[in-house]
């Protein structure tokens, strides 16, 4: 079954895409996707082939599939694994989806793997079942991905009209080093902003002249453009 996948997406590889994936995605010696290898297939092939395998493939197999060194290989995985745990009504599958999936947090190693699947899943768990320490571990670790896991993870709060979990793990790595946190954490809150504009506001006004510029900026992105200029220029 891991073969025929492969061998699926072999055939969906672009060779232009190929060659600028790796720049994309920060592979060189010291970025953070350091060593990732593509094959150069578009998203949307991928998400057919996992639309036509993820009711085939056991977790056993989508184990082997997610530790590939290629990207496209993990992502498609990762779709696999959000389907299977999307239409599946039996709790004990979806525990066991939840065990599978946070023991291959390793290979979960990319904004776009991360983007793609910890609200879909985790989050949607943890919601599901007041399981917010699940997210709560991820935001204290020293690990960057998991912290962006954890945040991006509460976007199914979010959705749901529920904003302390993700003010609280914003607020807990407000100052984290990485970029890619930053604008993690201001997706976040422009999320929140879109369901609840107040909310928004009353947390900018506790933290925006604390906050990093590129986290201030994606926060404020669909605010008034005369009230995002006070916030730029601190006149708030």
């Amino acid at each position: 079954m891991v073969k025929e996948i492969q061998e699926a997406l072999a055939v969906l590889s672009i060779p232009e895409k190929a060659e600028f994936f790796p720049k994309f995605f920060k592979t060189g010696k010291g970025e953070y996707g350091e060593g990732d290898l593509f094959l150069g297939v578009t998203v949307p092939d991928q998400r057919s082939v996992a639309k036509e395998y993820y009711a085939k493939i056991s977790l056993e197999d989508l184990s082997t599939l997610l530790s590939s060194k290629y990207h496209e290989h993990r992502l498609t995985a990762l779709f696999m694994l959000i389907s299977k745990f999307e239409k599946t009504k039996d709790k004990a599958v979806k525990d066991e989806i939840i065990d599978f999936y946070l023991s291959h947090l390793k290979y979960v190693n990319n904004w776009d793997l991360v983007d793609s699947s910890c609200y879909k899943i985790l989050g949607r768990y943890a919601f599901e079942n007041q399981r917010e320490e699940l997210l709560r571990k991820l935001a204290a670790s020293e690990e960057m991905w998991h912290k962006r896991i954890a945040v991006v993870g509460t976007m199914h709060y979010v959705k749901k009209g529920f904003y302390e979990l993700t003010k609280e793990f914003v607020t807990q790595n407000l100052k984290y080093s990485h970029d890619l946190m930053h604008k993690a954490n201001g997706w976040l809150l422009r999320e929140m902003g879109n369901k609840n504009e107040q909310e928004l506001l009353n947390y900018l006004n506790q933290y925006y002249k604390e906050m990093p510029r590129t986290c201030l900026r994606y926060a404020i992105e669909k605010l008034d453009e005369d009230l995002r200029q006070d916030y730029l220029k601190g006149r708030i």
